[in-house]
């Protein structure tokens, strides 16, 4: 991966790509995108209004929709689905203040890793809690709450996201 030129027509319009990012080959890049402190592998597109942040990775051939937040400490494996709106959370217990009131510094809380797994698929509007890793092929349906491991070629849904069936071997190896 390089990172990314500062050339104006490296950046879609009204979007905000640092130069910190690591992009492969072929990345497809539409509007209004915040990227910084990122990796992206070749052949993925990432949507509109989509932000990646610092320490995050996409692997190759993902798809990241429209409206997407993948935050510090999510890494998505190569030919992941990212459905609109999917949100990852890195942290626990969030919060602005400490208990002596003083606002939050990066030194007050421990970002907590997520792990979505080669050829996942993620419905839109899910919310994905950190700590989790979503196993290979696997497939989290739309609105979702995941907050514990989804194992490989499973199907999950609601909130909690339950198991509700295993991903026909098919399915799972053709790419969707």
């Amino acid at each position: 991966m390089r990172a990314v030129r500062k050339s104006r027509r490296a950046v879609p319009e009204f979007s905000r790509i640092a130069p910190d990012v690591k992009l492969g080959k072929d990345v497809k890049i539409f509007p209004f995108v915040n990227l910084y402190g990122c990796s992206i592998g070749d052949g993925s597109r990432i949507g509109t209004f989509v932000e990646i942040q610092k320490n995050a990775k996409v692997g190759k051939r993902c798809k990241i929709s429209s409206h997407a937040f993948i935050c510090e400490g999510v890494t998505i494996e190569d030919g992941c689905f990212i459905g609109h709106h999917v949100v990852f959370i890195n942290d626990r217990y969030p919060g602005a203040v400490t208990s002596s009131g003083r606002l939050q510094a990066k030194a007050d809380w421990k970002v907590v890793e997520t792990w979505v797994c080669r050829g996942a698929s993620i419905g839109s509007g899910a919310v994905i809690l950190c700590g989790v890793t979503i196993g290979e092929s696997a497939l989290v349906g739309a609105g979702s709450v995941v907050t514990k491991d989804v194992p490989p070629y499973t199907v999950v849904a609601g909130n909690p996201a339950k198991e509700l069936r295993k991903v026909p071997l098919r399915q799972a190896h053709s790419g969707r």
